[in-house]
């Protein structure tokens, strides 16, 4: 059967179709495709090849029409095989499996070459369609094999290996990024971790902010102390929880800039979460204070335009409330959409950020 059989009501006549055939339109490739008389060929409608005459350019539903005319693939567009995009993705899954499978971290220049493309051209295709690097992805999913393996492994030592780690060494040097604790202490549940935290009232309401030994780990807000630590409590069950009077100057500190955000808290934190969360919250850091992004701009920024809705996961994921300035982002249309801490908040939030513009200055008489 004709790989293309698809017909669109959109491209249903030839006026339409070589309309998209000069706009190099790629909505329809897979719906028609066009031959050009001088050189013999067929194409599809996005094929960036040099522009044809009208007189020369025929329309064709299917490349088996074309062909039997006597046109032959073009070698730049390659019409003959499935369409750009699905090749690229299936490119993509396939080193995603390899590097799933691998015993050892894959280098750049191996996976390129299973890949059959350059290094260069393949770091950025996997980045584009994955949203992440080929390195954090093997690092992410290196920490996945690691916790599911510390939750169900008998000891550590089975971990390191099934992991892909080579040494302990290499292990214990990666185990902190990845779990944010001892590998010992997240195999129990964060049993023997110490997270210290405190609450207190500010114009936003409560605000409870946890901190491990690496820095602070969470800022919740909310209307209710006690909601706030059982939240906190879900994440570590097994970790030693306290509320320390010691904290109280800390508190003060992140309740002032939870009043007044700036540009940044100056003060250590311990910020976990998945790679792709990682890349997403790194760029809302650097959205200055009186600015907003919708989400498409931050997949943009990320590398990935189509990850919008992964993009709103890793907002709503974010539990360093300010901090990591989830409330800067909005949607598409400038309305606020939805805030883990509720739209009221962050449309005070944004309020107390808005800088004034300042007047235009008047030219002498």
């Amino acid at each position: 059967m004709d790989a293309i059989s698809r017909v669109s009501g959109a491209y249903a006549d030839d006026a339409a179709r070589w309309q998209a055939v000069q706009a190099r339109d790629a909505g329809a490739d897979g719906v028609f495709l066009y031959s050009v008389a001088t050189t013999g060929v067929y194409c599809h409608p996005s094929c960036a090849a040099r522009p044809a005459l009208r007189g020369n350019v025929a329309f064709h539903d299917g490349r088996d029409a074309a062909e039997r005319l006597g046109f032959r693939a073009c070698k730049r567009c390659r019409p003959d095989l499935a369409p750009r995009a699905e090749r690229e993705a299936a490119l993509v899954a396939r080193a995603c499996r390899g590097i799933e499978a691998a015993e050892e971290a894959l280098s750049l220049d191996a996976l390129a070459a299973a890949a059959g493309v350059s290094p260069f051209h393949f770091h950025r295709l996997f980045r584009r369609i994955v949203g992440v690097t080929p390195k954090a992805y093997a690092a992410a999913r290196r920490a996945a094999k690691v916790q599911d393996g510390l939750a169900q492994a008998a000891s550590v030592t089975e971990t390191i290996y099934e992991a892909g780690f080579g040494s302990s060494g290499r292990f214990y040097e990666a185990a902190e990024g990845m779990l944010g604790m001892t590998p010992s202490a997240w195999r129990d549940g964060g049993q023997g971790e110490a997270i210290g935290f405190a609450s207190g009232v500010g114009s936003l309401g409560c605000v409870l902010v946890a901190t491990t030994a690496k820095g602070i780990c969470a800022i919740l807000l909310g209307d209710d102390a006690a909601v706030l630590a059982g939240d906190l409590a879900a994440r570590f069950p097994r970790a030693t929880l306290g509320e320390d009077p010691a904290f109280g100057d800390l508190v003060r500190r992140v309740i002032a800039y939870v009043d007044a955000p700036g540009d940044g808290i100056g003060l250590p934190l311990d910020i976990r979460g998945t790679a792709f969360q990682r890349r997403v919250w790194e760029v809302l850091q650097r959205i200055p204070a009186g600015e907003t992004r919708t989400y498409t701009q931050v997949a943009g920024l990320i590398g990935n335009p189509k990850a919008v809705r992964a993009v709103a996961s890793a907002c709503a994921a974010n539990r360093l409330a300010v901090v990591v300035p989830c409330h800067r982002v909005v949607a598409g249309d400038g309305g606020l959409a939805g805030y883990r801490w509720g739209v009221d908040r962050k449309r005070a939030l944004l309020r107390r950020e808005a800088r004034p513009v300042p007047p235009v200055a008047k030219r002498g008489g």
